[in-house]
C-alpha cells in the first residue's frame, strides 16, 4: 500500500507542477484510447521538446505513468500535420494477489498528429523496455485527442 501512495503522490506532483508552469495555449489535456488508455497531458514548447504525460489506472490494482520529451517535424508544407518522436520513461504499479509490483523503464514514442484550432488529434506507438523489477519488452500506443487552453 505504501508503494501505491508514493506512486500517487509522484503523479499528483507532476500534474500540479506542470499545470502551474504552462503558458496560455501551451497546455493540452485529453484522452488516449489504446494500451494503455488514460488521461493525456501535453505542454507545447514551440521549437523545442514538448512534454507529453500519460496517466492510466484501474481503480483496483493498476497505475501507469508515461513521460516523453516529444519533437515534432512538419509533414511537407502542412502547418498543422506533424510526425513526432522522442525518448521517455515509464512507471507501472500493480497489485496482484496481495503483492505489490513497481516497474520502471525506458520508452520511446513516435506517431502522427494534426492540430485543428484548439484541438490535437494523434496516433502513436510506444515501445517500452522494463529495466527495474525484471527485464521485458512491450509495445503500446493509441489514438487520442487533446484540447489546448
Amino acid at each position: 500500500m505504501q508503494i501505491k501512495t508514493t506512486f500517487l503522490a509522484v503523479v499528483a506532483f507532476l500534474f500540479v507542477s506542470s499545470v502551474c508552469l504552462a503558458q496560455k495555449g501551451s497546455f493540452g489535456i485529453g484522452l488516449q484510447y489504446g494500451d494503455p488508455s488514460g488521461l493525456s497531458l501535453k505542454f507545447r514548447n514551440v521549437g523545442k521538446a514538448n512534454l507529453d504525460i500519460l496517466g492510466a489506472w484501474d481503480w483496483d490494482d493498476r497505475l501507469f505513468v508515461n513521460v516523453h520529451w516529444i519533437y515534432e517535424k512538419r509533414l511537407g508544407s502542412s502547418r498543422n500535420a506533424n510526425f513526432f518522436y522522442g525518448p521517455g520513461l515509464f512507471m507501472a504499479y500493480r497489485e496482484y494477489r496481495g503483492d505489490d509490483y513497481l516497474g520502471l523503464g525506458i520508452s520511446g514514442s513516435f506517431g502522427l498528429n494534426v492540430y485543428i484550432d484548439q484541438f490535437e488529434l494523434f496516433a502513436q506507438l510506444t515501445p517500452r523496455l522494463l529495466v527495474v523489477e525484471n527485464t521485458d519488452g512491450d509495445l503500446g500506443g493509441g489514438i487520442g485527442m487533446r484540447f489546448y487552453f
